[in-house]
């Protein structure tokens, strides 16, 4: 198989959440492959851009914080990176936050937020972008959804409603995009070591039965994540619309 269909030489990916974590791995795994990257993140993205520009690709960064935005916020964003970078022509929506409580405690305002930043925002943000992918014939839509996009969890009803629904918005979306040259397609991570998850892997009565379930053995990593998002968002993927893709060390066949 010709090494071709994985090139993204001359392709303008936009990453949420690219300043750390997943979003961050998948940035770096898009770049390594020669795409340009627009970074979307409410913090600092120097580390990213280091990392790109050692591979010798462009980047862009667009603070915002996706907790706040509205979409028209969304819009611009898009409109900023086709005007900046010369066009767009891979989103991939890995930003996320999640928070902690009781189901009989959850407060409305953290319930709000999550799914603001989790669900809201892919949707409102696929849509801007889409808009732009519609008007040239293609692009590559990714959304990182979760184990719980299939699970309830426990203590995390905010994020496991958010992480459904992203499964559901990836496929009305390719549903509604494929005949456009659009591909939709979602990733499940499994147990990541991120800053999100660093209060269950330091939880040793969390920790252990976590593992013990984990057909690989060990925790996954966000550089885990470089191979798919590079298929998924490459011509190798053309024909896959809708399709959700398990990152799990085999977590979710347990």
């Amino acid at each position: 198989m010709s090494s071709e269909l994985f090139d993204l030489t001359g392709r303008v990916a936009m990453v949420t959440g690219a300043s750390r974590g997943i979003g961050q791995g998948i940035a770096l795994g898009l770049a390594g492959a020669g795409a340009d990257i627009v970074a979307i993140s409410r913090g600092s993205c120097e580390e990213t851009e280091r990392e790109v520009a050692t591979l010798g690709r462009r980047f862009l960064h667009l603070p915002c914080d996706l907790a706040e935005a509205s979409v028209a916020d969304l819009q611009k964003l898009v409109d900023q990176a086709v005007e900046l970078m010369g066009g767009l022509d891979i989103l991939v929506n890995a930003a996320g936050t999640i928070t902690r409580h009781s189901v009989l405690e959850y407060p409305e305002e953290e319930w709000d937020q999550v799914l603001q930043v989790n669900l809201k925002a892919v949707m409102y943000l696929s849509q801007a972008a889409a808009r732009h992918f519609a008007e040239v014939g293609k692009g590559k839509i990714i959304n990182i959804a979760s184990a719980l996009s299939v699970q309830g969890g426990i203590l995390v009803p905010a994020y496991a409603a958010a992480k459904h629904g992203v499964v559901g918005v990836t496929r009305s979306l390719a549903n509604e995009l494929a005949a456009k040259g659009i591909n939709v397609n979602a990733i499940i991570p499994g147990y990541i070591l991120t800053d999100m998850t660093a209060p269950l892997a330091a939880d040793p009565d969390r920790n252990e039965p976590i593992l013990a379930r984990i057909p690989a053995g060990r925790w996954g990593k966000p550089s885990d994540f470089a191979g798919v998002a590079v298929f998924l968002a490459s011509r190798a993927s053309d024909y896959c619309d809708a399709s959700i893709i398990a990152v799990d060390g085999g977590w979710l066949s347990r």
